[in-house]
């Protein structure tokens, strides 16, 4: 159930770019415009009022104060600081985007309440079942002129449920507002109260036991109020009427002459004190209202402490109010709803350029184009015995993260759409059991096409009907958790798919809804739709978007795709030279950054474990820089060069020609953000999106060549299948878009590979490889064709050599004594030959300085393997 009101739990300052959460036990200090300042009978009436304004002052320039400390914090150009980075003109442009952000927020507060109510739509857009029997539905359509839903519950008239602009359905920023009434049954009677609300999950409440309206006030006021405190309750008109009467009534003045001056407030206030000295004492807190001719006031209320303990210790008569609501059982016997639950509905707009129908923006669960028919969304509120009930917490992020990304629709072994249901029973212990703590999905969010694999986003709030419901997505995400895997989301707010009727695209009739106008609207090779990051409404809907993944389905974290799409206005299609003026010219789309340094925050102050991943072909400055320190607020990056160089150097480049220095530097990336840097071996683009995989590369599928000999078959020992989604070029075939699963449970190669992935991932759960900080890479050997790198007491040796194996082959070390293989990738159990028998698996050091460092060992290297040493045993000398 939304509610139309927020419990505000942080504020930004409009003035600073930090978030300032506000405990709730603590007195607070709250600007107003106004004329008057609130006073007690008790002791705030004895302080001398020159007192009163110093104090006012102190605190004014304590706040202030404590708003410029929290300034100091900030630094707009700290991380080039911090790197030892001296450009002019990127630093001055880093100053005047801190500024335009504050402006940016300022802005943001003259129609929210804190940045959580700007990332909350979803509470009040789209639909949503009101506790007063009836149904809201609400959307941004700034261009059009009148608005309806059409469906099946109201036999797709455009009339039936509507709003028209300059009436209560439409305000001045174009959002749209239409109220659905339940429809009384036949033999019912209107309820009693015109506010009468029902409890839509419980079968049965109080509420439901017939006591009146009036039994319950009564027994409020019997109960729960203290004499006198009903008072005005009950004659809230009492006072203006005697205050008309006396001013306008047949024995006050008549004339303006009669009125007569008013006496100041002062002089009023004295002389109702003396009028009242001689009253008994009263239960409430009575308060004196003095206008002091000032502008603007600080209310400071000063109360008895006595009295305001008392009121805070009183709690408020809800339990009242509860008794009157009624439950679900009253409900539908009542009613019927206005849009049951599994209708099928759309948008109606009529617009400058004629009517037009589209599906919801704001909408949950979509049914895409199917079999030639139009799309349309389905309501989606399931009974509570249909609702998935969460059974697991969220988990803390570890200090590692092994990912492993998949694709549900191609998850199955069958040559067709697999499942949420599918892929929660059969992946997810598979994922488990291979030693990931994360799953990475793709595809998710709904989409038209499915061979574009779900990168042409259509319906941001919705997850795909293809896999399954809304409920089936939150089992999936809960089992994940059950098993100890975090889930990510690829998220698309880079740009849009083009779709008008089921996506955004002049979704109101107009071309800058959502998207910018011109060229500048649309992807330079792809078609799609570039958002409008400046517009307050459309940062509305994408920063409500991230936050509604998380609340409702409890996602732990964002793989945000393809930010050089956004950031540039060349959609990052040019070369890079590294230098940074390339990263703050005219090309580069300020807005987007600071819509992402806004998610950052926004995501991270709401949600402090959310983890957010940049996937950013250019390395944007600051990507993974906190935002106070001139960053864009990123937890990792992604190291796209990484895969496009394993690409590279297999499919271009002889392998006894390999260079280990590039290969180590690649792979190092930035050594600044090494440690939030996360690299895919495989990028799957290159299967997907026509290309080959690492396996038909190494086998040398698709060439002149075939693979005949075990040479080829050693060289391609990934073997991984191809993966190809259904599109026109195949004939929309399912043949290629599946797993076989069926090689892991045959002894062979593939249950080798599985069980070498599986020891990988053991290595970095027991021995902590990924969080120990940056790898001391201490010898790489080109024209061996060796690199050898240490992290902590781990000694990692690679021979990269296509054809020479090395007997005893001297890599360096610091600390002297005994090293013993915990891993090694030539071993019969993973497919490999075996050379390295176990007992040369204890090696003890030589004082020899090899490698600048102090000691060494004599390692066996055969070619085109992989060993792991660790420190077994410290030799003191």
């Amino acid at each position: 159930m939304a509610s139309l009101s927020l419990q505000p739990k942080f504020s930004l300052h409009p003035n600073n770019s930090i978030l300032h959460f506000h405990p709730q036990n603590k007195p607070q200090i709250i600007f107003f415009t106004r004329k008057v300042k609130i006073k007690t009978k008790t002791k705030c009436s004895s302080i001398d009022p020159q007192q009163q304004q110093q104090k006012q002052r102190e605190s004014f320039t304590r706040k202030k104060k404590s708003v410029t400390e929290t300034e100091k914090g900030v630094d707009p150009v700290g991380f080039l600081t911090k790197l030892g980075i001296t450009h002019k003109a990127f630093a001055q442009f880093l100053r005047e985007r801190y500024k335009s952000l504050k402006d940016l927020k300022a802005e943001i507060f003259t129609r929210h309440l804190n940045l959580q109510e700007m990332a909350s739509g979803f509470e009040i857009l789209g639909t949503h079942r009101h506790k007063e029997h009836r149904v809201d539905y609400m959307d941004w359509a700034p261009g059009a002129r009148y608005c309806a839903l059409v469906g099946d519950f109201n036999g797709w008239s455009p009339t039936t449920n509507a709003a028209r602009e300059g009436l209560y359905g439409h305000d001045d920023y174009g959002y749209w507002f239409i109220i659905l009434e339940d429809k009384l049954r036949e033999g019912e009677e209107p309820d009693e109260l015109y506010f009468q609300q029902y409890n839509y999950v419980d079968d049965y409440d109080k509420g439901d036991s017939g006591v009146t309206i009036d039994e319950v006030f009564q027994r409020a006021n019997d109960e729960y109020w203290e004499p006198g405190e009903d008072r005005f309750i009950k004659n809230r008109f009492e006072l203006p009427a005697k205050l008309y009467e006396r001013l306008f009534g047949p024995n006050g003045p008549q004339t303006i002459e009669e009125l007569g001056e008013i006496p100041d407030a002062e002089t009023r206030y004295k002389a109702h004190k003396e009028l009242h000295k001689d009253d008994p004492p009263s239960n409430l807190p009575p308060f004196d209202v003095i206008d002091n001719g000032k502008e603007y006031d600080i209310f400071n209320v000063v109360v008895d402490p006595a009295w305001q303990e008392k009121f805070r210790n009183k709690k408020p008569p809800l339990a009242y109010w509860t008794e009157i609501r009624k439950g679900r059982k009253a409900w539908l016997k009542k009613y019927s709803p206005a849009i049951p639950h599994g209708s099928k509905y759309r948008v109606y707009f009529n617009t400058p350029d004629g009517p037009l129908e589209r599906v919801p923006a704001w909408a949950t669960f979509i049914q895409p184009d199917a079999e030639g028919k139009q799309a349309y969304a389905i309501h989606w509120e399931p009974p509570p015995e249909h609702t998935y009930k969460w059974k697991h917490t969220a988990i803390k992020p570890p200090k590692s993260l092994r990912i492993y990304e998949c694709h549900v629709g191609i998850s199955g072994s069958e040559p067709k759409i697999s499942s949420f249901n599918d892929f929660t029973e059969k992946v997810l212990p598979h994922v488990k059991r291979a030693g990931y703590n994360a799953i990475q999905l793709i595809g998710i969010v709904e989409h038209k096409d499915y061979f574009t694999v779900g990168y042409r986003v259509t319906n941001f709030f919705a997850v795909s009907s293809r896999y399954g419901t809304p409920e089936d997505f939150k089992r999936l995400v809960d089992e994940a958790h059950g098993l100890g895997l975090l889930v990510f989301l690829d998220i698309v707010h880079s740009y849009s798919a083009a779709d008008e009727m089921v996506g955004l695209s002049r979704f109101d009739g107009s071309n800058d809804c959502y998207f910018h106008t011109g060229k500048r609207g649309h992807h330079k090779y792809w078609g799609t739709r570039m958002f409008k990051y400046g517009d307050l409404d459309v940062l509305h809907f994408l920063l409500s978007n991230l936050n509604w993944w998380i609340s409702e389905y409890k996602i732990d974290g964002f793989h945000f795709h393809s930010l050089a799409s956004m950031l540039y206005t060349h959609n990052g299609f040019a070369s890079f030279t590294g230098d940074l003026e390339e990263y703050c010219n005219q090309y580069v789309d300020n807005d987007a950054v600071k819509y992402l340094i806004l998610a950052n925050e926004i995501l991270h102050a709401l949600h402090p474990n959310i983890i957010t991943i940049a996937e950013d072909a250019t390395f944007y400055p600051g990507l993974c820089e906190p935002t106070s320190q001139g960053g864009l607020g990123f937890d990792y990056h992604v190291n796209l060069s990484a895969s496009e160089m394993w690409l590279s150097l297999l499919k271009n480049t002889p392998d006894h020609e390999w260079s280990m220095s590039k290969i180590t530097s690649t792979l190092l990336g930035n050594k600044n953000y090494a440690d939030k840097m996360l690299v895919y071996a495989e990028n799957h683009n290159q299967s997907i999106s026509g290309g080959q995989s690492l396996a038909e590369i190494l086998l040398s599928q698709g060439n002149d060549k075939a693979p005949q000999s075990n040479e080829l078959l050693l060289r391609g020992s990934s073997l991984l299948k191809r993966v190809e989604f259904p599109m026109p070029s195949n004939n929309f075939s399912f043949s290629l878009a599946n797993r076989c699963w069926d090689l892991l449970e045959k002894e062979g190669v593939y249950q080798d590979l599985f069980r070498f992935d599986k020891d990988m991932m053991k290595l970095d759960k027991n021995e902590k490889v990924l969080s120990r900080g940056l790898p001391n890479i201490h010898h790489v050997n080109d024209t061996n064709m060796v690199i050898s790198y240490l992290r902590g007491p781990l000694l990692f040796v690679f021979n990269f050599h296509p054809t020479d194996s090395y007997e005893r082959y001297c890599i360096g070390v610091d600390e002297a004594g005994e090293y013993q293989v915990i891993l090694n990738t030539d071993e019969r159990r993973y497919g490999g030959q075996g050379i390295v028998k176990e007992e040369q698996y204890l090696q003890r050091t030589i004082s020899k300085r090899v490698d600048g460092l102090r000691n060494c060992i004599e390692v066996s290297l055969p070619s085109r393997t992989a060993q792991v040493y660790k420190l077994y045993r410290i030799l003191r000398i």
